[in-house]
């Protein structure tokens, strides 16, 4: 579950890329994500990565986050074409719905959490 400091649940299905296969396919070849999916990639270290949209069929919105899960950037990608590069010291990676940004209201600086249960 991912939830904002409040308590409001942004992703109740969340699914983690663990591994080097999981986290280079990410959401490739995938129809469609629900609205509460997130998909959520655990850097081994904090760096600069990049993400692209190739073989995405639909947009999504993405979260770099710092190890202590705060914000360091949220943005859009179109499908197919989208590539953007985190910010340095990025330890997550959140994938999430087209829309998620805006309607939960998630700005750089902010604080979420990851919860595993």
């Amino acid at each position: 579950m991912i939830l904002k400091p409040n308590g409001e649940v942004i992703a109740s299905d969340v699914e983690f890329a663990e591994g080097i296969i999981s986290q280079s396919r990410g959401l490739m070849f995938r129809k469609r994500i629900a609205e509460k999916y997130a998909l959520v990639f655990i850097l081994p270290t904090p760096k600069s990565v990049s993400v692209h949209m190739l073989f995405v069929f639909f947009p999504i919105d993405v979260l770099f986050l710092d190890t202590n899960q705060k914000i360091l950037r949220a943005t859009r990608l179109k499908s197919w074409t989208g590539l953007t590069k985190s910010p340095k010291n990025t330890k997550y990676i959140i994938e999430m719905s087209a829309g998620s940004i805006e309607r939960y209201g998630l700005i750089k600086g902010e604080w979420i959490k990851i919860d595993r249960r």
